[in-house]
């Protein structure tokens, strides 16, 4: 095994948010140092971390500087510039490399690999203009839902469309081209977090079923409420697409199940997902242990789930009843991701929960009012 990168190592990871924090404390549990570049001061990584270099993503600069400093750099976001990371390399280890950053980061790039290489994807069409929207609108039909190819998460830079009414859609266009895709009749959202080192060694997760309030995030539950037999089709198809992307660390794949049991491909994030969360309580090894594991091309051990297990994500709004609420549930783990600014609908911590049941207990949270806020 090649490239092993021992405790006692320095890992730099760009970005310092709640997924920079857990796979620092993922690190600093196996004995490694950490460095965070993150252009807050005392971002959610950084108070968990040996430092912290206070720079934007963008500053080159800054970037070497870090990459100086550490034996593997590794990033918390797929929105790292794949031209900036190329030059940061030739100053310190990046397993993780480019191939996945270039395919996810763009919307039409990740499309054109998956349908390359035959997985499921949802009828789609780019747009450049507005004459380009009313054509793919008459080819795709409505519903629809069109989008950015850059950036864009929780419901942002996107807009759904119920019939040909166009009405904000001109000013997404002209801020860049997007993507039309059609709405499929859901069943369910579920997500595969899949690790792998650079060897090819592979860490498989369970299927994780999602459920979204106003394009955020709001449960993960596991394992999925769906048959053995679409399971482990899901799984093979996220492992396929790491084997192809060439993996390292942990990546998320999220998939639409249509009413007529029809399995798409979503969107790719080549690192650990908000969906995984729950690992850390509900498996032998969180996806943050593992993205360690496999960007030190450490081995990667097979993935056993302790208990079936809910995560509820803990926004703006919830957060001041959450940290009460603890003291009258023994049962919920509450993770808070220590961000000094507080906004509604951002993402300020989440609960997991193990249980024996999973709808009793999902009946449970929602009947909380906690979450109608």
């Amino acid at each position: 095994m090649n490239n092993q990168i021992l405790s006692g190592s320095t890992i730099g990871i760009i970005g310092g948010g709640q997924l920079g924090q857990m796979m620092s404390l993922s690190a600093k549990e196996k004995g490694y140092k950490v460095i965070i570049l993150d252009p807050q001061p005392n971002c959610s990584a950084a108070q968990v971390s040996d430092e912290q270099i206070i720079a934007e993503y963008s500053d080159l600069n800054a970037l070497i500087e870090l990459a100086k400093k550490v034996d593997v750099l590794t990033y918390e976001f797929e929105n790292v510039d794949a031209t900036t990371i190329k030059e940061v390399s030739k100053y310190t280890y990046i397993p993780q490399g480019t191939k996945a950053l270039e395919v996810t980061q763009n919307r039409i790039f990740e499309k054109d690999f998956l349908e390359k290489n035959d997985f499921p994807v949802v009828p789609h069409e780019v747009v450049s203009s507005i004459e380009d929207f009313t054509k793919a609108i008459d080819e795709i039909g409505a519903p629809s839902i069109i989008k950015t190819i850059r950036g864009g998460y929780d419901g942002k830079g996107q807009i759904r469309i119920s019939s040909t009414n166009i009405s904000g859609i001109e000013d997404l266009i002209s801020s860049g081209e997007c993507i039309l895709e059609k709405t499929i009749i859901l069943e369910k959202e579920v997500s595969v977090v899949v690790s792998r080192n650079v060897d090819g060694q592979t860490s498989l997760f369970p299927v994780i079923e999602n459920i979204h309030r106003e394009n955020i995030l709001h449960l993960s539950i596991c394992p999925a409420r769906i048959s053995s037999v679409m399971a482990e089709k899901i799984q093979f198809i996220a492992e396929d697409i790491a084997n192809k992307l060439e993996l390292v660390g942990t990546m998320c794949v999220e998939f639409f199940i249509s009413n007529t049991d029809e399995l798409f491909v979503n969107e790719i994030a080549p690192r650990p997902h908000n969906s995984g969360h729950l690992t850390i309580e509900a498996c032998n090894i969180s996806q943050f242990d593992a993205h360690i594991l496999g960007i030190c091309n450490l081995p990667m051990p097979k993935i056993k789930q302790f208990s079936p297990a809910i995560m509820v994500n803990v926004l703006g709004q919830h957060l001041e009843e959450s940290r009460k609420s603890v003291f009258n549930h023994v049962e919920w783990n509450l993770h808070d991701y220590g961000k000094s600014e507080i906004k509604h609908n951002r993402k300020m911590g989440h609960i997991t929960i193990l249980t024996k049941n999973l709808d009793e207990s999902i009946n449970k949270i929602e009947k909380n009012s906690i979450w109608d806020k």
